[in-house]
């Protein structure tokens, strides 16, 4: 058993202010007297009920209508409304949660590879046709080493660090790799080796190269443009594209010439 000052504590705490015990409880405080008087409860006087007689001859003066009065009335029919399903309820919220979930769809990764080249005061990021790191015998090299010589710019450029490779982690369905997600990784690798070693034009070799070191999905080829944030560039076709369509040679030859301006005066 609790002592007083604890028991006291507990039915405060339950907001109880008057109580009375069924036993004498040990340890307890005695009971005030006042506390045990039940108030008196007043007695109702009876209701006087009309004798039959009465009612008939108070109904015979009145006329008909008193009949009517004393009818009792008829109970009010309520329309009841059929209540619906918790099933039907919980069904919509379902149908729209699944909605919203369908709309969220990631795009496909796309697939590329690309490789980081020193030349001169020029960078060059450059599709690799085959997905491999170019070797002094392969014909797309030799090609590119070709547009240099014409460019005026070192013909032996100095790969710069590992192939840009996309997806970067292949198999991840979780990690988004869209072309959004390509797109900023390209941008951020390119802008780190700018900050490293400034230069003062970027070559784009390919679609993919074009694509997605700019802000557009599509650029044209044999054109000069601005990346934002990174400086100028000159887009070209890819080395592959070059080989099996030789007039892109020509009309990359005049493109040429109107970019040499830009790494042949900081020569």
């Amino acid at each position: 058993m609790i002592d007083e000052q604890q028991r006291r504590a507990y039915l405060g705490a339950m907001q109880v202010t008057t109580w009375l015990p069924r036993t004498v409880l040990p340890f307890a405080a005695p009971s005030r007297p006042e506390l045990l008087t039940l108030p008196a409860v007043a007695a109702e006087p009876p209701r006087s009920r009309p004798q039959p007689i009465a009612r008939q001859a108070q109904a015979a003066q009145l006329g008909p209508e008193a009949s009517v009065v004393d009818k009792p009335a008829a109970p009010r029919k309520i329309a009841v409304l059929p209540l619906k399903s918790a099933s039907g309820k919980a069904a919509a919220p379902q149908v729209e949660a699944s909605a919203a979930v369908a709309v969220v769809r990631r795009e496909p990764p796309p697939r590329f590879a690309l490789q980081l080249l020193r030349a001169g005061n020029c960078l060059l990021l450059v599709e690799l046709p085959s997905g491999e790191l170019f070797a002094s015998r392969d014909p797309a090299y030799r090609l590119l080493k070709d547009l240099l010589r014409a460019a005026g710019l070192p013909d032996s450029p100095r790969a710069v660090g590992e192939p840009i490779r996309w997806p970067l982690i292949r198999g991840n369905r979780e990690f988004d790799q869209g072309p959004a997600a390509a797109r900023d990784y390209v941008r951020a690798v390119v802008q780190g080796q700018l900050e490293q070693e400034p230069a003062v034009c970027v070559w784009l070799v390919g679609t993919p190269a074009a694509r997605f070191a700019g802000e557009e999905d599509e650029v044209a080829a044999c054109r000069e443009v601005a990346l934002g944030g990174l400086g100028s560039a000159w887009t070209l076709p890819g080395l592959d594209q070059l080989m099996e369509a030789p007039p892109l040679k020509a009309e990359l030859w005049h493109s040429m010439r109107r970019a040499m301006r830009r790494w042949t005066s900081e020569q």
